[in-house]
């Protein structure tokens, strides 16, 4: 517990590799943060920047190589028996980027949204299976007369409803959502986040949203994490990220957010990141708080620099 919140996951100095040998790639490096319980918690970054292997990896689909995940204070990037990774799938669950490749589409709609039903037994009768699955539709704004239809025959945006209906039939505490709307067009991008606080208002549900894309990532969340190349270089509240973003690699990205209104658009002046300001040849950097609740990945130099200039 800080500030009496509870903390569901806490993702300690953790590191993400692939390959073997001369191969090996490191994709996540030191990426250290929590997400407290009800709360949408952001990771933004740019393509390939790590985000979503970070989200894999809570998910148990990527393997880790150093650091430790915690769920509910219980690490779970470990070997864990068969029970408790079945439990793990029912209480973290992931909503995909595409939802024409992440559905059968050899499965009608009805199979699809019972399949999480079907593995963990979570239903008494084939009457109960298909009411939930009736009701899940009917809460994401499907009609239930589209329970037997296949994947191919809905839109974009209806698509991502059946992943969340899939998603959130398992009554999940931890809802990933990896770049949710990035495939949908912009009239229906509101209607799927809309969608998914009103399931977080009802149901008490987490989120770890996963996004580039800065201005939609301010709608949606408490607490915004930015990473760069697998690091993760700051940890704030929303607006106060947007307010005051300390290190430069932010500054950097909220220079580059489009504004609507051309006169003030003329006046922005966009920053440029160099990853060569930092020397930490000796000086080794961490993730260190400068604030109350706002984190920088920095060393001991720029620490000291930031609390001169924020105290």
């Amino acid at each position: 517990m800080e500030n009496n919140r509870e903390k569901l996951v806490e993702v300690n100095d953790l590191e993400i590799t692939f390959g073997e040998g001369k191969d090996k790639f490191v994709a996540v490096k030191d990426a250290t943060f929590h997400v407290y319980k009800g709360e949408t918690l952001s990771l933004v970054g740019e393509s390939g920047s790590g985000k979503t292997t970070i989200g894999r990896a809570i998910n148990g689909i990527n393997k880790t190589s150093g650091g430790e995940i915690l769920f509910k204070g219980k690490r779970i990037n470990t070997k864990l028996s068969e029970k408790e990774r079945k439990e793990l799938i029912g209480d973290i669950q992931m909503v995909f980027q595409d939802p024409s490749a992440s559905l059968n589409d050899r499965a009608t709609v009805e199979y699809i949204i019972s399949e999480g039903l079907y593995n963990f037994n979570l239903f008494e009768s084939e009457e109960d299976r298909l009411q939930k699955v009736e009701n899940m539709l009917t809460e994401v704004g499907l009609l239930p007369e589209h329970m037997y239809r296949y994947p191919h025959e809905f839109s974009g945006g209806q698509r991502q409803r059946i992943g969340i209906a899939r998603a959130l039939i398992m009554e999940p505490e931890l809802v990933i959502a990896d770049e949710p709307i990035s495939s949908l067009d912009v009239s229906v991008r509101a209607q799927v986040l809309n969608l998914l606080r009103k399931f977080q208002r009802e149901n008490g549900l987490t989120y770890i949203f996963i996004a580039h894309d800065l201005s939609v990532v301010r709608y949606i969340s408490d607490r915004i994490a930015v990473i760069r190349n697998g690091r993760i270089l700051e940890v704030a509240e929303t607006e106060e990220l947007f307010r005051n973003p300390i290190h430069p690699y932010t500054q950097a990205l909220l220079s580059a957010v489009p504004i609507p209104d051309p006169e003030l658009a003329r006046k922005v002046k966009l920053k440029v990141y160099n990853p060569e300001m930092h020397d930490y040849s000796t000086d080794v950097p961490k993730v260190r708080e400068v604030l109350p609740e706002h984190y920088i990945y920095c060393n001991e130099a720029e620490f000291a620099e930031y609390q001169k200039m924020y105290h």
